[in-house]
């Protein structure tokens, strides 16, 4: 009696499947809970498209990668294989120099302040200046809308090797006891952020007229599915693969910066990083343009 009250009780509340299900139980056991039924259907969801991640083609029958751009071809077709470049110069006003850096969907903004005095004494040098560098990722730069914290692990990690790769190209020792400090922040994330935040440093210490030896640019390459590919978006970076990230002086021919995730045979790596390193010529060749035509700028408004 009691089984057939609770039987129609549920019946009318929850629908005649969980009232089905219940007779099938004995009364010790029972009906399956729809937090555990929600569980199951996340998971089979989660291995669906796992699954789906790991057969995606990243470039298809015809030689086109997912947004369209061509694996390789580097030597002719740069339009192709790299993302659209843009930057502006000057965007800070209250900065000694600034720039916006964008890479396809990936977009930067750096600021440099100095050189000028030393904040903290004992860290200032007799003979060079001090390079502080923070890197940072703006809450809406991504889906993900959780809220990170500030000095996590990999903003720091991301800052040393940003203020590194700018120090070589400094000449400190031309500005002892002094201080540059290099801000960037990603606005918008859609894979190289870290190759787009060295571009958007160089070009920001060339507004604020610090002197270098070259400029530095970067690109990143990778290989997915047995191709190689450059200057990776946030799907083809996120597969998993292998990745490598190249900081260059493209006139003085040096290598600045060599990251690289998984690992690769020695004869496939030469490939990726070759490819990484004619990006980074494209972007300097970019670079250039832009400095040029801003001086060019500068000196109409001065009249000369």
């Amino acid at each position: 009696m009691g089984l057939k009250i609770c039987v129609n009780f549920i019946q009318k509340n929850t629908g005649p499947y969980y009232a089905r299900k219940l007779h099938s139980f004995s009364p010790k056991k029972q009906p399956p809970s729809p937090l555990r039924r929600r569980t199951a259907l996340s998971l089979s969801l989660s291995l669906s498209l796992s699954h789906t991640h790991t057969q995606m083609e990243f470039v298809n029958p015809e030689g086109l990668r997912l947004d369209g751009r061509r694996p390789m071809e580097v030597s002719f077709f740069f339009s192709f294989v790299m993302r659209q470049l843009r930057a502006e110069i000057g965007v800070v006003s209250k900065a000694d120099g600034s720039a916006v850096f964008e890479m396809g969907n990936t977009k930067v903004i750096a600021a440099v302040y100095g050189p000028r005095e030393v904040q903290n004494r004992s860290q200032q040098s007799n003979d060079q200046a001090l390079v502080r560098c923070e890197y940072s990722m703006a809450n809406f730069s991504t889906g993900d809308r959780m809220r990170k914290p500030k000095g996590d692990r990999r903003s720091t990690e991301i800052s040393m090797v940003i203020r590194q790769t700018m120090e070589a190209c400094i000449l400190t020792h031309l500005m002892p006891r002094s201080q540059i400090d290099i801000f960037v922040q990603v606005l918008q994330a859609d894979g190289g952020t870290r190759s787009a935040c060295i571009n958007a440093a160089t070009l920001a210490l060339a507004d604020a007229g610090i002197p270098m030896t070259d400029i530095v640019t970067s690109c990143s390459a990778g290989f997915l599915n047995g191709t190689p590919l450059l200057d990776l978006n946030y799907v083809e970076d996120s597969a998993g693969g292998p990745d490598v990230t190249v900081g260059i002086l493209p006139k003085l021919d040096k290598v600045t910066l060599l990251q690289m995730d998984s690992k690769l045979q020695m004869e496939t790596f030469e490939t990726v990083m070759q490819l990484a390193t004619e990006g980074c010529k494209a972007v300097a060749s970019y670079i250039r343009e832009v400095l040029l035509e801003n001086t060019k700028q500068l000196e109409s408004r001065r009249g000369v």
